[in-house]
């Protein structure tokens, strides 16, 4: 997978100026229960190469679907406040898709 930057010049990217590419793997998939999966970035920082977990918990709720992350063993090159920018993020993209 790959999150490609408009603004290069920003430096946003781990793997490049402008992207993230990342290598995922699904570990678990309980269907409308939980997603648990394996991410590892690309990239030639030994700090962003570790391979994080990301468990996904679906919960119903009266008016939906509650939606929960738990990161573990992020990369001690991902600030915490970029990785929740990211997740909240990620949340947002999700809603948009579904509304």
């Amino acid at each position: 997978m790959a999150f490609i930057y408009e603004d290069a010049d920003a430096g946003e990217g781990n793997s490049s100026a402008d992207a993230d590419i990342l290598e995922g793997r699904f570990i678990e998939l309980v269907p409308e229960e939980k997603i648990v999966e394996a991410v590892t970035f690309e990239s030639e920082d030994p700090s962003l190469g570790s391979t994080m977990t990301i468990t996904t918990r679906l919960t119903p709720v009266h008016d939906g679907t509650k939606v929960t992350f738990v990161a573990e063993n992020v990369p001690p090159g991902i600030s915490p406040v970029d990785h929740k920018t990211g997740m909240e993020s990620t949340l947002k993209n999700l809603a948009n898709l579904l509304e």
